[in-house]
């Protein structure tokens, strides 16, 4: 998931927007001091939203924000029990995972009036992303603020040493049936403990001492950094549509990507589900115990700052599927108002500043995820390349207009209840991928 200074006008607006304030949203009052809670999970990016925070504060001295950042679970528990006792963040960063409840229930707060009193321009943020954030009732309920999609972490110096290069790292082919190119460089890349590799003859795929790949769960029922990049260049669609009201997972085309992903247990080249739990990707790749892990944009700081005399971070784009296209699900976060704020009026004034250029040129300079507006996206990357980091295979998923949007639907929480368990299930090797067809039939019953 810092900027260049700009001017104050700059500072105040709303990104590419103000055609002209022929009408206004709920004035903000200016007769007394406010504080605003803000509340976001990622400790990277911390830093500069309380930058933003600050510049904030300088363009709108009566409103002061207070961020505050938690780790995941903590900052969800927190949200969660927030609705019920009546104390919230005024302003927090939200997830689609989360979101669609929020919605359903009433908890976040419509920025439709807001956003039409002020003449914000949802089409100046990368194509896609205002839409993640409309709910299932046609309202808006946030801003976009960043994007992330999905390409390969590797060690370099691991496929040196497999005299896999860059360059077929970054060409990799991929299908269900034998998985192409990239089983073989997977395989390749796994070693035993005696020094053989899983292409060779004599591997022991019982005494694994470097895996090729990783698991990193099961990716319930989603997938977004396991196997959604995979599935989608077969056809596979997870839902009908953006708040659809049916789920695919009893697709034959998706049961032969779990089939195959699940495989790679089997043969040594991945660790079995329980052996992964509870284990950090990045830090087993820092270590040599993985020699690539498929994974999100916004974890490019973290891996890139664990480099060491025995690991030197590298990118790949996720491989070509059997459509002759790469796939990436395309996520983004924004920021939802509590609908329990005292101070609407001044939490939308944040939002709008959350989501203009000015503070997202404070993220981009940060260079830890890409934020939602073009201009900003071009100085993220412009900031990773200064720290020696090509972040162009994650970007290449958006260039080249291969990216699909994260799944939304109602009952996010029961579908997930239900899927969960079950892709455990297969990734324990306990079920079939086939037995997803019966789960997925209990899922499409809640929508009727």
């Amino acid at each position: 998931m810092k900027k260049n200074r700009v001017a104050i006008a700059l500072i105040a607006a709303v990104p590419l927007l103000l055609a002209g304030c022929a009408a206004t949203a709920p004035a903000a009052s200016t007769s007394t001091a406010t504080t605003l809670s803000y509340g976001l999970w990622d400790a990277n990016q911390a830093p500069a939203y309380t930058q933003c925070a600050a510049d904030f504060h300088k363009a709108n001295p009566k409103i002061t924000v207070k961020v505050e950042q938690l780790g995941w679970d903590d900052y969800w528990s927190k949200i969660t029990t927030g609705f019920v006792s009546g104390s919230n963040y005024d302003v927090f960063t939200s997830h689609l995972s989360q979101f669609p409840q929020f919605m359903l229930n009433k908890q976040i707060l419509p920025l439709d009036s807001y956003i039409k009193a002020d003449g914000v321009d949802l089409k100046a943020y990368q194509p896609g992303l205002a839409e993640l954030w409309k709910g299932s009732d046609g309202k808006q309920y946030g801003l976009p603020k960043d994007f992330d999609t999905i390409a390969l972490f590797y060690n370099k110096q691991l496929t040196d040493a497999a005299g896999l290069s860059a360059d077929q790292l970054a060409n990799l082919k991929w299908n269900p049936d034998n998985g192409g190119t990239y089983e073989a460089a997977i395989a390749h890349l796994t070693v035993d403990k005696n020094g053989h590799r899983g292409d060779e003859a004599g591997f022991d795929k019982n005494n694994v001492a470097t895996y090729g790949i990783w698991m990193e769960n099961s990716g319930g029922g989603d997938g977004q950094t396991q196997w959604s990049f995979l599935a989608a260049t077969t056809g596979w669609k997870s839902t009908n549509g953006v708040w659809g009201n049916k789920y695919n997972y009893n697709d034959p085309k998706f049961q032969k990507t779990i089939d195959w992903w699940q495989s790679l247990v089997g043969k040594g080249y991945m660790p079995s589900f329980e052996a992964q739990t509870g284990i950090g990707w990045s830090d087993q790749l820092a270590a040599g115990k993985v020699a690539i892990a498929s994974n999100g944009s916004w974890m490019t700081g973290a891996v890139f700052g664990a480099k060491s005399a025995t690991f030197t971070p590298a990118l790949a784009p996720t491989p070509t599927g059997p459509n002759g296209k790469r796939a990436s699900m395309f996520n983004g976060l924004a920021d939802n108002i509590w609908a329990g704020t005292k101070h609407p009026a001044e939490a939308w004034k944040w939002v709008k500043y959350l989501g203009s250029l000015a503070c997202q040129s404070v993220v981009a300079k940060a260079g830890v995820v890409f934020p939602a507006i073009p201009a900003a996206t071009d100085a993220a990357v412009a900031s990773f390349k200064a720290k020696g980091i090509d972040v162009s295979p994650f970007t290449i998923q958006v260039k080249d207009k291969t990216t699909f949007l994260y799944p939304i639907t109602d009952h996010r929480s029961d579908v997930n209840a239900l899927i969960t368990p079950a892709m455990e299930a297969v990734m324990s090797g306990k079920a079939k991928a086939s037995s997803l067809s019966a789960v997925n039939t209990q899922i499409n019953a809640l929508f009727k």
